[in-house]
């Protein structure tokens, strides 16, 4: 497996656009050697462009592509030694699931007694041992799916694994189960692995980083922790998390941040001066609560909304509302009047959109 290092990369598909409108501002990124990674954001935010410039699919308009330190902007896909996982499984049907296993090796021409302990290996992870002489045709598509990546972890030469969108077509039943195995044998074989995804959840759940993007730029690196706790702007904290995290104009008075003229108190330092200062407090962090106290502030009930076994309760506090995530074992509020406590230590400053760094 390689690092991959993308140095000054941007692209335009309108030859002598203006940079705002590339498809992919120029960026500076590191994909470290067996790690996994996900791509996450909303169509056109450029995480396929981006896969595509890593495979070879597409050449930069600028900047220079790595693997383990060797430029390989120039070479072709077949020649970057990667495989790739689509949205629609690329599988051999006329053939058995043990020759679609076995088809990369063989074009290296490996021995078949090499061959055959490689794919007897892969097989036991993906948990298709019991398949291996089935036609592939018969398989369903997540079978499909993990043949598809299996020809790539059946390789030991591969620089790196490349998803887009793999389990789109995957049914919503099965997707839990066959996401779960993928990173089992991600943990197992340790391939580089740069997985696209539309949906935060599947990103947060697979990744150990995630990259999140927006119009052409990375605009977040971390893990999904990091995401979660403390995302860099407010934009990744309504992209991250469901329901999306909640975000408060407040005021300023006598060196005190006020909400609805009640004091709040936050665990980081705000600069004086500061001004158009909002607060962001995740919904599974807000509870709603039977006696006042510090950081408790008055609410009317708007809704509350099952979601199995959380309800989410939509409050409005000072003119604005707030989400809480709360089990269903707390219950439902008594009546129209509620107060809402915000934990001072998961109370986040963001100033025109951005987190307020710690000095």
């Amino acid at each position: 497996m390689a690092q991959l290092d993308i140095v000054d990369v941007g692209h335009a598909y309108t030859p002598d656009s203006d940079e705002e409108r590339w498809a992919l501002k120029p960026l500076e990124l590191t994909f470290e050697s067996g790690k996994t990674y996900a791509l996450v954001g909303p169509s056109g935010c450029g995480k396929t462009t981006l896969l595509n410039i890593l495979s070879g699919l597409v050449k930069p308009s600028r900047g220079q592509v790595l693997f383990d330190g060797v430029d390989v902007t120039e070479l072709p896909t077949k020649a970057r030694n990667i495989a790739q996982v689509f949205q629609f499984p690329v599988i051999y049907k006329s053939m058995t699931v043990y020759e679609n296993l076995a088809f990369p090796l063989q074009c290296r021409r490996w021995d078949k007694s090499r061959i055959d302990a490689k794919v007897r290996q892969v097989a036991e992870a993906l948990n298709l041992q019991d398949r291996l002489r089935h036609p592939a045709r018969g398989l369903t598509a997540d079978d499909k799916q993990l043949i598809s990546l299996g020809r790539g972890l059946v390789r030991d030469d591969v620089a790196a694994i490349l998803m887009d969108e793999p389990l789109t077509v995957i049914d919503p039943q099965l997707k839990h189960s066959l996401r779960r195995r993928i990173r089992e044998i991600t943990e197992q074989f340790r391939p580089t692995v740069i997985y696209v995804t539309h949906d935060q959840y599947e990103a947060m759940s697979f990744a150990q980083e995630v990259l999140v993007m927006k119009h052409g730029r990375a605009v977040q690196q971390g893990t999904p922790e990091q995401l979660f706790e403390a995302p860099s702007s407010t934009y990744v904290g309504y992209f991250i998390g469901s329901p999306a995290m909640n975000f408060l104009t407040v005021d300023r008075s006598n060196g005190s941040f006020t909400l609805g003229g009640r004091t709040l108190s936050i665990a980081w330092d705000v600069p004086d001066g500061t001004t158009g200062v909002q607060i962001g407090v995740r919904p599974e962090y807000v509870k709603v609560v039977a006696a006042p106290g510090p950081n408790t502030f008055p609410g009317r009930l708007l809704s509350v909304s099952d979601h199995g076994a959380q309800r989410v309760i939509e409050v409005e506090v000072a003119g604005q509302p707030v989400r809480v995530k709360a089990p269903r074992d707390e219950g439902v509020p008594k009546g129209e009047d509620v107060l809402v406590h915000l934990p001072r230590a998961k109370v986040l400053p963001y100033v025109e959109g951005q987190l307020l760094l710690r000095t």
